[in-house]
């Protein structure tokens, strides 16, 4: 039964992503989490966000095309282990709505960032990101170092190392599996995100692509700026936090290779390599994720 409501809740998160699906969040296993849907004033923009928990805040960002939900189970782990989490849906991502094609730059994000928490009155705590969140938690370390207490890369972040084979064969197809235009595209999309990929309803699936046919431009947009920090991990200052890096061993979207080179960039961090598991540890594997990221947390508590 447990594995029944993992897979269903994975299902539900994945498609919270473009499509500014609501969601709100209640037993994931045994116990009860009941996460805030809050939002804040950015500039003359709406940031949405979530919070649950007291204590220590955490703040936790997402990757490309997706949203805050996807944090939804470790957010209740860690509020369970005595954390506050807030994960915010990133500018121009989610229902974070009234920014500007500019705001996608990761060093804009970083900004906007720095202001929700500057509205929040949080002045230190502790950042993670997953894939494009990652590469948005080390420009923010970075440019802001005062209130990090430290870094965590959960799952493979972009910015390190080039797109695995598996995604490079996709493009030199002609298709881009982060923006499906076809049933079968969107299959190959969850294939390479999930190391045990979920069923997802035909009608689902039909909803989301035509979102991405109908807004195809603007996916087009995002994804060219991205793709401009595919080297931004190893350049800048060297970050100086206790630095944290899980990566699933058999992520299809960046190779388990990029680990190591991540670690030697980031003199002194911890690094986990992830048996059975893909790129969406956040989701596929959040027990084990928050678990092993909550042992790092106390040992650099001391910060």
């Amino acid at each position: 039964m447990r594995k029944f409501i993992i897979r269903l809740f994975i299902v539900i998160l994945v498609l919270s992503g473009s499509m500014g699906y609501v969601f709100v969040n209640h037993a994931t296993s045994a116990s009860s989490c009941t996460i805030a849907s809050l939002s804040a004033q950015v500039g003359n923009s709406t940031l949405s966000y979530s919070q649950v928990g007291n204590g220590r805040s955490i703040l936790l960002l997402h990757g490309l095309f997706a949203s805050k939900e996807q944090w939804n189970t470790i957010m209740c782990r860690l509020s369970e282990m005595g954390y506050r989490a807030i994960a915010p849906d990133l500018p121009g991502y989610g229902n974070s709505n009234g920014f500007t094609l500019r705001d996608y730059a990761l060093e804009n994000q970083t900004t906007l960032l720095n202001e929700l928490m500057e509205k929040l009155g949080i002045k230190s705590f502790d950042l993670a990101g997953s894939s494009m969140g990652g590469a948005i938690a080390q420009l923010y370390a970075q440019r802001f170092p005062n209130q990090v207490r430290s870094l965590a890369f959960i799952g493979s972040p972009l910015g390190i190392v080039d797109w695995a084979n598996s995604v490079k064969e996709a493009i030199f197809q002609g298709i881009n599996p982060f923006i499906p235009i076809t049933k079968e595209q969107f299959a190959l999309e969850i294939s390479l995100l999930f190391f045990t990929p979920p069923t997802i309803p035909d009608s689902v699936i039909a909803e989301k692509v035509n979102d991405y046919i109908t807004r195809n431009r603007h996916y087009q947009q995002v994804w060219d700026i991205i793709n401009l920090y595919d080297d931004i991990l190893c350049q800048g200052v060297p970050t100086q936090f206790p630095t944290f890096i899980i990566w699933g061993k058999e992520d299809k979207i960046y190779d388990i290779s990029g680990a190591n080179r991540l670690q030697e960039c980031i003199a002194g961090s911890q690094a986990i390599q992830l048996p059975k598991a893909g790129h969406l540890l956040l989701m596929e594997n959040a027990d084990e994720v928050a678990s092993k990221y909550v042992g790092f947390l106390q040992t650099a508590r001391g910060r």
